[in-house]
């Protein structure tokens, strides 16, 4: 069973910008499509954006597209979350997922938390007005 572990998470500035890491404990991770997701206090969680296990696709949310941007490191075993421009609104703990193969979503398909089977335990990302 995979293992994720995000980080990166802080108190940034409103139009600033951070990074967010996603550190997974096992190589056949890269067999994994990977998602983000957020969760603020009394809402919903929600989906941020997703990349395909090669890397070759990327989906985001209405809410953060044009301004976050997902990308994974094979190597490494981690996959990064940018986010730029930030705002108020984007307040939230941040977390990411995994989707092992055989998914059985596709595309935007894959938006709701119950398409992914391994989490972690998120990481706090504030944002300052």
């Amino acid at each position: 069973q995979v293992q994720l572990v995000e980080s990166g998470g802080g108190l940034v500035q409103a139009g600033g910008s951070l990074r967010l890491s996603c550190a997974a404990s096992e190589r056949t991770f890269r067999s994994y499509a990977m998602g983000w997701f957020r969760q603020a206090p009394g809402k919903e969680r929600e989906f941020v954006g997703r990349i395909s296990w090669s890397s070759d696709m990327t989906y985001y949310g209405d809410s953060v597209k044009g301004r976050f941007t997902i990308s994974r490191d094979i190597a490494a075993n981690t996959v990064y979350l940018q986010m730029t421009s930030l705002k108020p609104e984007d307040t939230a703990v941040y977390y990411c997922a995994a989707d092992p193969p055989p998914s059985y979503c596709s595309g935007y398909g894959c938006s709701l938390p119950t398409n992914y089977d391994y989490w972690g335990q998120g990481t706090q990302v504030t944002v300052s007005s």
